[in-house]
């Protein structure tokens, strides 16, 4: 059976990556051809993602990928969502481009809510609430900048503009943005309105797995590749990850566990209603119209910012030996809620860890062990409080959670997080968002055909790991207190 090779650019918020996939015969392996740091600008007040940076390291990358001689049939980005890139009416990119943790959402947020109500955001979106969301991120523009802009796209799929595609919107990436409709399958004039834009402003939405183009003369000269098509598979990173989660029949969650903690479900159809809303949970729309019911949360930034603090410091320390120490201490001394607006920004994460335990009159973790201990227990807590909302909300019980990503890797949690559950919890493969926009691609161009043979190939190719769940009474006792932090 002949090999087919695909090229996966991957952005996430801590560094990207160029992947080189080879499918045949029903397996995938991905071989990582450049990786690199994704470090956003701090100007004065204001937080931007470094877009020149980025492009240049992704084209050292391409080289890279030019000198292994290989015919590659397609390229596609994913990126994080609700950030976006506007162009200007002679399609240059208007800089700067805002980082979803630029202070400026509050405001606005400020200004959305003045010109339309948070239900009313709601019933038309269906994604829940967030200050970082595209739409507060638009609100908060000066009317003059937005006004001189032809078009907006994500972050994804710029890059797949700048590898010489169309620009578009493609559609899981689009239904991150808050503008978009998933009932009517169509932007939303209210909230279109509402962002200060026009409809003529907003490029073709695409389905996931569409291409869109071919690589760019100029690419081809610079980076010594061969012409292949650039493709729209996954532009979000979560529903390129969601597509490769190895799963099987119903009556699973996934949890794609990163920088960001998404956790949910795979549905037919929008969950748009008084529950949801009062839940906070979101619909984003994956590959082939799935719905993705789930709840976006902090995840793995709380040890990636209480690193950097130490780092800071002068000390460094892997992930390995944070999480060795996380082991070693003293069990439910302390716990925080991870949804606390505090925890969002970058900066002092230890600080503010304890700042938390001692308003609350918890012991103060002092310890770096003890410290990670307290993030990683109430992560795996809030992770049972999200459970119970989705079975609530559904109607159906879940027997297994897949974790995928990067935080697969932590054994710790995933233990702890089967422990807090009381659920099978299946752990793997750490790269699903590559796979996933690898698979995505060759479904797009026929060489596989259909998502469950996608995943099939991801269960033929990647190792999984099961955790059953233990010390029961120890962590139902941890959640009664967990609920009474969360209650204040």
């Amino acid at each position: 059976m002949r090999q087919h090779c695909y090229l996966a650019c991957d952005l996430g918020a801590e560094s990207g990556r160029l992947i080189q996939g080879n499918l045949r015969d029903g397996r995938l392996s991905l071989d990582e051809i450049h990786r690199f740091a994704n470090t956003p600008v701090q100007s004065g007040e204001s937080l931007h993602w470094n877009i020149d940076q980025l492009q240049t390291e992704i084209e050292d990358g391409l080289k890279k990928a030019g000198k292994l001689g290989r015919d590659f049939e397609s390229i596609s980005c994913d990126s994080w969502g609700v950030d976006y890139v506007l162009y200007d009416r002679d399609g240059k990119r208007m800089q700067p481009t805002y980082h979803y943790r630029d202070p400026r959402t509050a405001l606005g947020v400020d200004t959305i809510i003045q010109r339309l109500p948070w239900e009313t955001i709601f019933k038309e979106s269906g994604i829940q609430f967030m200050p970082l969301n595209a739409l507060f991120q638009l609100g908060a523009e000066k009317p003059e900048r937005l006004s001189s802009a032809k078009t907006l796209v994500g972050i994804g799929d710029a890059f797949n503009h700048w590898f010489g595609g169309r620009a578009v919107l493609e559609l899981s990436m689009a239904s991150t943005f808050q503008l978009y409709n998933p009932n009517t399958k169509d932007w939303s004039d209210k909230l279109v309105k509402a962002a200060g834009l026009s409809k003529d402003q907003l490029p073709d939405i695409v389905q996931p797995g569409t291409p869109i183009g071919s690589l760019s003369e100029a690419l081809i000269a610079r980076t010594g590749l061969n012409r292949m098509q650039v493709v729209a598979s996954c532009s979000h990173d979560t529903g390129a990850a969601v597509a490769a989660v190895p799963a099987q029949g119903e009556n699973w969650a996934y949890l794609s566990s990163g920088t960001w903690s998404l956790m949910g479900v795979e549905r037919r159809d929008p969950v748009i209603n008084d529950q949801s809303l009062q839940l906070n949970y979101t619909n984003e729309i994956g590959y082939g119209g799935s719905i993705r019911l789930l709840k976006n949360i902090i995840g793995m930034w709380l040890i990636q910012e209480c690193r950097r603090a130490w780092e800071m410091e002068g000390e460094t320390l892997d992930y390995e030996t944070i999480t060795r120490m996380a082991g070693e201490a003293h069990a439910f001394q302390s716990l925080i809620d991870p949804t606390d607006p505090r925890f969002v920004p970058p900066g002092g994460m230890p600080r503010r860890i304890a700042d938390y335990c001692r308003e609350t009159g918890q012991p103060v973790p002092e310890a770096k062990g003890a410290i990670i201990r307290c993030a990683l227990e109430s992560l795996a807590l809030l992770y049972r409080q999200t459970l119970i909302d989705i079975e609530s909300m559904t109607g159906n019980r879940i027997d297994t959670l897949h974790i995928v990503g990067g935080g697969s890797r932590n054994h710790l949690l995933n233990q702890w997080t089967a422990n807090a559950l009381d659920r099978k919890v299946v752990a793997g493969p750490v790269e699903a968002t590559a796979a996933g926009n690898i698979l995505i691609q060759a479904l797009a161009l026929g060489h596989l055909d259909s998502l469950a043979s996608a995943r099939k190939v991801v269960s033929n190719s990647f190792p999984t790991e099961t955790f059953h769940a233990t010390d029961q009474t120890q962590w139902n006792q941890a959640f009664e207190t967990f609920k009474q932090l969360r209650a204040r």
